[in-house]
């Protein structure tokens, strides 16, 4: 169980990515106090994990709704997810979620940030995007009993905790990395999305053609 939340957390991470955020977010809370800073923080996290767990709960029933299986779901998802990777690999960031540079913050004398700001668009799509709900559907969807589903939501917690430490050290990390830190780091966690996503496509083939993929 420990080695299967870790694979979880893994996942988590290099397709949240919170460290993709942080310019957005020291632009959004800019001149604002601590305890702000803080609730956007808090916020942007909480709805992490609140998206994790919807989906990790009714991942499956909503594949079911729709007549997707799990397999063809997979695929699909193993794909989408190594096309992502290979963009990082690149040094072109995720390609399904939006360039910070898309979104005008204003820094009206005054103006506390937005709560809502916080979720849309810190939390969606800019550290949970597509990638991570599909990959957190496809860990629910093929995961049975309490101990299993705790597993996802377990790892969900951590992930949360992790991006809300990441936000409130978002000015201390950007200093340290830099530009060129941060697209170093991008291509690394390109890597190791790539290998989470020929493991997905490789579920996903061998729940489609079990005669074919032992």
């Amino acid at each position: 169980m420990n080695t299967e939340i870790i694979k979880i957390i893994l996942a988590f991470i290099v397709l949240i990515n919170p460290f993709s955020a942080l310019t957005l977010f020291i632009d959004l809370t800019r001149g604002y106090s601590m305890p702000h800073r803080r609730k956007i923080a808090q916020v942007a996290s909480l709805t992490i994990f609140v998206t994790i767990s919807f989906f990790t709960i009714a991942g499956e029933s909503l594949l079911r709704i729709l007549g997707i299986s799990i397999g063809s779901f997979q695929l699909a998802g193993g794909i989408l997810v190594f096309l992502i990777s290979i963009n990082m690999m690149n040094g072109d960031g995720n390609p399904v979620k939006p360039d910070q540079e898309n979104f005008e913050v204003d820094h009206t004398v005054g103006v506390t940030p937005s709560v809502a700001s916080a979720v849309v668009p810190l939390a969606i799509p800019m550290m949970i995007g597509p990638g991570g709900i599909s990959t957190v559907i496809i860990y629910s969807a093929q995961i049975t009993g309490i101990a299993r589903v705790s597993a996802v939501l377990i790892a969900g917690l951590f992930i949360s905790v992790f991006c809300y430490l990441a936000l409130m050290a978002a000015g201390r990390i950007s200093r340290f990395l830099g530009d060129a830190g941060l697209n170093i780091m991008s291509r690394i966690m390109g890597m190791l999305l790539a290998a989470v996503a020929v493991e997905i496509i490789v579920n996903g083939l061998r729940t489609l053609f079990p005669d074919l993929v032992g």
